[in-house]
């Protein structure tokens, strides 16, 4: 069985969709606005994705896919109509046999306007150093927000700015900043060796593409306490979430001094949830931001997670919200079904209440 994985990219690219899922046992699959459309195409076969995934990976990719049953690696293609687009792609080992899937990567970088993300966002790149979180489920967007905030940097500051992804997705131009980019696997063996090497290389802005573990935590931390700024991903749903998160990595004797580095390093956190429009042509984002200012700082060094909601509320005129006030507002502008927010929500007892009246 032939298949072209170029022109199931380009079907992928003509339909606006994000992923491409190419599984043992299924036939090929489009991710479009959220939902999966298979393709009219035959059930393939672990021989078929094999030979598909090496025709996409380095040989050293395909060995590390072999030893280590995954790998994450980036695809470029020159596809008609859409010229030379960049894919991010992970392939892997399940009950059927191998799976591979690939992510759009946008040619341009949008800006943050564009992304419909909160303006206040930007307070977060104006520090010197200091630690900023981009949190959300996978396929969130986080990888496009980061990029949106790295380039914002790159147009404007003249800076050394060090990304550590895996792999490497976004291209920056060359503007005012130097930006050198690494990918974990291939320029570098891990994020912490990545990390611990960038704090000897002058680096003004450190990108950290997902804090995986307690190293790359530590070291992500460390590194913001000694006057970098420093950008990184977790999958969290909520600034409160976030914190607990980092804090619980560590050990319990190590919370303490955690606890009190991340208040003075940690200046905010924002997560977000792309969520399906109604007339499921296109998703929105809903955001929760959280910047930290004194009173919340406090609370994280004296461990009241529970306090910080209550915290982010009053620091609306700062640009502070929670994902559920994010929510609230895309139902009562008729963007997202009711439902779909409340099963996105955080604190669904409150919110059903909140939009009691649009479900009835």
């Amino acid at each position: 069985m032939g298949i072209n994985i170029d022109g199931m990219l380009l079907e992928l690219l003509t339909r606006n969709g994000s992923d491409l899922f190419i599984t043992s046992g299924q036939p090929p699959t489009l991710r479009v606005n959220g939902l999966l459309q298979p393709l009219d195409m035959p059930i393939t076969t672990p021989e078929n994705v094999e030979t598909i995934v090496k025709n996409f990976v380095s040989e050293a990719d395909f060995e590390r896919l072999v030893d280590d049953k995954d790998v994450d690696f980036a695809y470029e293609a020159r596809l008609p109509g859409f010229g030379v687009r960049r894919f991010r792609g992970c392939a892997f080992y399940q009950r059927n046999g191998m799976s591979s899937v690939l992510r759009t990567i946008p040619v341009q970088i949008p800006t943050v306007s564009e992304l419909l993300l909160p303006k206040a966002v930007m307070k977060l790149i104006d520090f010197h150093q200091g630690l900023v979180l981009i949190t959300g489920p996978t396929g969130s967007g986080k990888t496009t927000t980061l990029a949106s905030l790295i380039n914002h940097i790159n147009n404007t500051r003249p800076l050394h700015i060090i990304t550590i992804e895996d792999p490497v997705e976004f291209v920056y131009p060359v503007n005012k900043c130097m930006v050198v980019q690494r990918q974990v696997g291939t320029h570098v063996e891990s994020f912490g060796a990545a990390l611990r090497s960038a704090l000897r290389e002058d680096p003004d802005v450190i990108l950290v593409g997902e804090l995986r573990d307690l190293e790359t935590i530590q070291l992500a931390i460390t590194a913001a306490e000694t006057g970098h700024l420093v950008l990184g991903t977790l999958h969290t749903l909520s600034a409160a979430q976030t914190i607990n998160r980092a804090v619980n990595v560590f050990p319990p004797n190590q919370q303490t001094q955690i606890r009190v580095m991340l208040s003075e390093s940690l200046r905010g956190v924002m997560a977000q949830q792309l969520i399906p429009r109604i007339d499921g042509n296109s998703r929105v984002v809903a955001t929760e931001l959280m910047i930290c200012n004194d009173a919340i700082s406090t609370l994280i060094r004296e461990g009241k997670l529970h306090q910080i909601n209550s915290s982010i509320q009053t620091g609306a005129k700062q640009g502070m919200r929670l994902m559920d006030t994010s929510l609230l507002e895309l139902v009562e502008s008729n963007q997202i079904d009711p439902r779909e927010a409340l099963d996105r929500s955080i604190d669904k007892n409150t919110f059903v209440n909140s939009i009691r009246s649009y479900l009835e």
